[in-house]
């Protein structure tokens, strides 16, 4: 395959203009003529200088991939065909090399393909940065942070499938080498009214369809949900299905993304339960009832959905019945309690639903923040990206279009900020000529709204803090006599009478025209929306739920702390999070994505014109080029181009000694680049054209080569030269040695001759010494001897005197020795076997002997219980120690115990690896099998028994049905606590439970067994070997079990059975099992 032709230029093989700076003749027309000769050849990007145009196709493309992402990597921007990798890459280096806060700011309608687009950027930053465990570790989760979010925070409306319905901006952290470190998600107004009630055509939230559709049987039924959408109030029906849209998919998706992400699965559960919560609240309905003193109050029709959201919710059902029925209200040290009625008990209900999801919303972007922070608290490097709703034009408009519109006004000024405003009044400070431009400024339109005194969201606060009767009605006369004149506000009920008879204005409306356009919002709702309350009776209920998320979510509802202030409005709360990201916005580097949408059909090929024209225009794209084509492309302050591109001149490499800008002049002039390509600034310097900025960075790279070159050159100089240094500094250490070596070669030689001429010398002065000792000795000898047969001459005539007195003793001593002598010998005949159980031992012979024939005995059998020992195998050890254990603790306590004293214990007394019938069984136990035997489960019903096979692991106790071989039971053996039995000759004992304890749900287990000695002596070793605890054994002829909630007292008796010698158990009463023994 033909390597493919890599471009250099945005220039080759150019579909109309790639940058509108380019553009001729420069109009509205020609842009759009453009964009969609562009779009017809699946070109959807286009440049505005540094700021990309992106078209939705409504399709995908073959331009992301792995391929594309290394073609656009570390290329200049201007290099290839516009794509919005380059702008990734471009704002990515500038963060890594320059050390420069980026944020990446993506506008345009609802539709436009804003999310996506966020979504091309994070993954494109992934796929570029560095690689590592823990690099990519940080990278997923901070991709997969998205699908759950979408899930919670998007879903289907008339112009998008997948709509944000709230506004998120991600800051991800990067070190100094530009691996991500973490990020923080900030979340804006999330559209809460959404999730009780959608305009026809659109769905819920994303995540109740997915729910539904992708949950198993089983995790619904936990849930208590069905799997019908039409079962549910808060789902409409009309849109519930979605062409291309696969719910069950993107259910296991979220679920996987939510375990890379981090979370736990008893958060997970907990999160689905309180969305299960919040749709089963829709359900809920309430019926009129009149009471005595004549006021009307509500009642729940239907108790069964309260009755499953209190169980999902641990809430006591009374309590949260009364929440929906009344209402209390407190002002000082007084309470006063008043009913509601259908209306006001549905608003409560919906109201609670809406503050529920959007609490859960929160906590999930506060919980994702947890996992994807950056651990380190070095400095870090910031790239922002903001993907929020777009500017919204609906049929019906209303409150959350109206703060959606706000926010994007707010966009758009910080944008004409940046990239008009401030290109302009940096060329004036800079002193570079240019032709003015003129441009819509709407900081007009935010001051209406946004304005402290007489702005449209003052008014709205302060209408819903005014005491008395307030309305929509109200707010909307208090807009008209503030805002009666201002231009850019309407309303028919306005005293100016120019709008009177404009009939397309009803009078509960009031129109702004924004920058988009103009937009005409229904006053109805507005002032409970930015009220946003929540009666104080349904936030207690709430905080009283065992369920620990829910009380989490709701603080407000601890009575210790009780604030009679009334909560910030949400108005107030948006105006503020917005201040907030403008002021993040402008301390970063921005870079701009404007998402067009093509059409209104959401479908791919359509090229509305005037759709299109209508974006261009109240986005400011020709303004934008008019900027840039009356300015420069380029410009950098002087000290960073001259140290960029020193290196290209020799009068300023390697180091200018003098002013800047003089080393930037000497540059250009040596460069001869003509001098209408650039202007010098007071600060900076400024490149008109993109291609004289291209020819400056391929100079600079053959220049790089050629220093590379020179650098490699000194280098292996330096290299042989110090290579050469060393071998000859081993050449002489090693001929030294060899110097050495060869003088101790012919000294040892020297050494040796001379070492056997002394020996010879030596030798012969040694044998005539020899000689002369040895006549010497022999003389000393002889004299020796002759002494010695005098003194024993003299010596015996002395001792004749003494013999007579000391005859006595000696006789004695003499005797006592030849009586031991014939002990021993004796002993040794008669000596019993080696069996440590044999008792034999020969009588004693001596009375004086006693002490010693005792010690004898003992010393004996101690020796032979030795050799008896070594004779053991482990195993055999292993059983004989099982069998002292079991002596410890059953003898003389346990009737059964002297039986099981001559059974060998076996353990596996069912050969589970061989039989196929218990090979489901063996498969479910990946632990080694102490003991595996039948067993008699004990009902406490009835008393009768049912056969179980009871395992027995390292960890666990299994308990199995003996037929299918499923697993009924498995306790943790640090979950045993007791076990107890009678001290009859029954098999019968209970195995006590850690109380709270998973397992211990159901209650003890009462068993029977035909090796209980073995089966109490294995449990008892195994838990002592795991828990370092011993167990206890209790031996009891009348013992407490629990089954459940109830204690049952188990009795053993003696008594003849009609069995033969089988024990029964029989029920007496609810607390009382009897166990007859024969």
């Amino acid at each position: 395959m033909a390597k493919m032709e890599v471009k250099t230029s945005l220039l080759d093989d150019m579909i109309g203009v790639g940058d509108m700076v380019l553009l001729e003749p420069l109009n509205e027309d020609s842009f759009i003529d453009n964009l969609k000769k562009r779009f017809d050849h699946d070109e959807v990007y286009t440049y505005i200088g540094s700021v990309v145009i992106s078209i939705n196709p409504y399709r995908s493309l073959p331009i992301y991939t792995p391929e594309k992402v290394e073609e656009y990597r570390n290329r200049n921007f201007y290099e290839l065909s516009p794509h919005i990798f380059a702008l990734s890459d471009e704002a990515y280096r500038s963060l890594r090399d320059q050390d420069k806060d980026q944020c990446i700011l993506i506008t345009g309608e609802s539709g436009a393909g804003k999310t996506e687009a966020s979504k091309l950027v994070m993954s494109y930053v992934a796929a570029v940065c560095g690689k590592g465990a823990e690099v990519n570790q940080v990278k997923e989760q901070l991709l997969q942070s998205n699908p759950v979010l979408e899930a919670f925070g998007n879903a289907k409306t008339v112009r998008n499938d997948n709509s944000s319905r709230f506004g998120k901006y991600m800051d991800i952290e990067f070190d100094f080498k530009g691996d991500p470190l973490g990020g923080v998600i900030s979340n804006y107004l999330l559209e809460k009214s959404r999730v009780v009630k959608q305009p026809r055509g659109e769905r819920n939230f994303h995540i109740f369809y997915q729910i539904l559709s992708g949950a198993s049987e089983d995790f619904l039924c936990k849930l208590k949900l069905e799997r019908d959408f039409s079962r549910y109030n808060y789902l409409g029906l009309d849109s519930a299905k979605v062409n291309g849209v696969d719910d069950a998919a993107n259910f296991r998706t979220v679920r996987n993304a939510m375990q890379i992400v981090g979370f736990m699965d008893h958060e997970t559960q907990s999160i689905f339960e309180v969305v299960a919560a919040v749709l089963k609240l829709g359900n809920i309905e309430f019926k009129p009832e009149s009471r005595v003193n004549g006021l009307d109050e509500s009642k729940i029709k239907d108790k069964n959905e309260l009755k499953e959201i209190c169980e999902l919710t641990g809430i006591d059902q009374s309590v949260l019945e009364r929440a929906f029925s009344f209402r209390t209200v407190e002002a000082k040290q007084e309470k006063v309690s008043t009913t509601l009625n259908v209306a006001q008990a549905y608003y409560a209900r919906d109201a609670l639903a809406k503050n529920l999801y959007s609490r859960l919303f929160s906590w999930l972007v506060t919980r994702i923040n947890e996992s994807i922070k950056a651990q380190t608290k070095v400095r870090k490097k910031v790239m922002g990206v903001l993907d929020i709703y777009g500017f919204e034009i609906f049929e019906d408009n209303s409150f959350e279009q109206f703060i959606i519109n706000y926010c994007n006004e707010k966009l758009q000024q910080i944008f004409i900020e940046l990239t008009l405003k401030e290109e302009q009044e940096e060329y004036i400070r800079e002193g570079i000529e240019w032709t003015h431009i003129e441009y819509f400024n709407n900081a007009i339109i935010c001051d209406l709204i946004e304005n402290n005194q007489t702005g449209i969201l003052a008014m709205l606060d302060e209408e819903c803090l005014r005491p008395g009767t307030v309305t929509d009605d109200t707010f909307l006369e208090k807009l008209n006599q503030v805002c009666a004149t201002h231009q850019h506000f309407e309303s028919r009920m306005s005293k100016c009478s120019r709008f009177l008879n404009d009939t397309s204005l009803p009078h509960s409306c009031f129109r702004i025209q924004h920058y988009a356009g103009k937009v005409m919002y229904q006053v109805e709702g507005f002032v409970d929306k930015n009220n946003d309350l929540l009666y104080r009776d349904l936030s207690q209920a709430m905080w009283k739920a065992s369920h620990s998320l829910i009380k989490a979510l709701f603080p407000e509802g601890n009575p210790a702390k009780i604030n009679l202030k009334r909560p910030p409005t949400a108005g107030s709360q948006f105006k503020a999070s917005v201040a907030t990201l403008m002021k993040n916005l402008q301390t970063k580097n921005p870079n701009y994505i404007r998402c067009i949408k093509p059409n209104d059909k959401k479908a791919a090929h359509i090229f509305n014109d005037a759709l299109v024209c209508h974006q261009i225009r109240y986005l400011g794209l020709l303004e934008n080029v008019r900027v840039r084509r009356a300015g420069y492309a380029f410009r950098q302050a002087y000290e960073p181009c001259l140290e960029r591109y020193k290196m290209l001149c020799k009068q300023t490499w390697p180091h200018w000694r003098g002013p800047a800008r003089a080393g930037v002049e000497v540059l250009f002039n040596e460069l001869e680049i003509p001098p209408e390509e650039f202007s010098f600034g007071r600060s900076k310097i400024f490149i008109r054209n993109p291609r004289t900025l291209f020819k400056l960075e391929d100079l600079r790279k053959q220049r790089l080569e050629d220093l590379a070159t020179l650098i490699e050159k000194i280098y292996r100089g330096w290299k042989c030269r110090t290579r050469f240094l060393l071998m000859k500094k081993s050449q002489i250490v090693i001929a030294s040695w060899y110097r050495r070596y060869a003088q101790q070669k012919k000294y040892q030689k020297i050494k040796s001759s001379t070492i056997i001429v002394q020996s010879y010398i030596r030798g012969w002065k040694a044998r005539k010494l020899l000689r002369e000792l040895k006549h010497q000795k022999r003389c000393n000898e002889a004299a020796t001897i002759i002494a010695a047969y005098w003194h024993g001459t003299q010596v015996r005539r002395e001792y004749r005197k003494f013999f007579r007195a000391n005859a006595g003793r000696k006789i004695y001593e003499f005797t006592l020795q030849r009586l031991m002598q014939k002990y021993f010998l004796e002993m040794k005949n008669k000596m019993p076997s080696l069996s440590p159980i044999d008792k034999n031992w020969p009588a004693r012979p001596y009375l004086f002997l006693d002490s010693t024939h005792k010690e004898l005995k003992r010393i004996f059998h101690l020796w032979r219980c030795k050799k008896y020992r070594d004779q053991f195998t482990d195993q055999q050890k292993l059983i004989y120690e099982e069998k002292l254990e079991a002596s410890e603790l059953f003898k003389d306590k346990k009737a059964l115990y002297p039986a099981s004293v001559g059974q060998p214990f076996q353990g596996a007394y069912l050969e589970i690896s061989k039989n196929p019938k218990y090979k489901k069984l063996k498969d479910a136990v990946d632990e080694k099998i102490i003991i595996a035997e039948v067993v008699n489960k004990i009902n406490r019903a009835n008393g009768k028994a049912t056969s179980r096979i009871f395992l027995l692991t390292k960890n666990n106790v299994l308990l199995a049905d003996q037929k299918s071989g499923n697993i009924k039971s498995e306790v943790p053996l640090g979950d045993v606590t007791k076990v107890s039995m009678s001290s009859q000759n029954d098999g019968f004992f209970a195995v006590h439970l850690k109380e709270g304890s998973g397992a211990a749900g159901k209650g003890d287990f009462l068993l029977s067994s035909d090796h209980l000695i073995e089966m109490a002596t294995k449990l008892y070793r195994t838990t002592l070997s795991q828990t370092k605890h011993k167990l206890n054994i209790e031996i009891s002829d009348e013992f407490l079990v629990q089954f459940r909630q109830d204690k049952v007292c188990v009795k053993f008796i003696q008594g003849s059975q009609k069995n033969g010698n089988i024990p029964t158990c029989k029920r007496k009463n609810n607390r009382l099992l009897e166990v007859a023994v024969p």
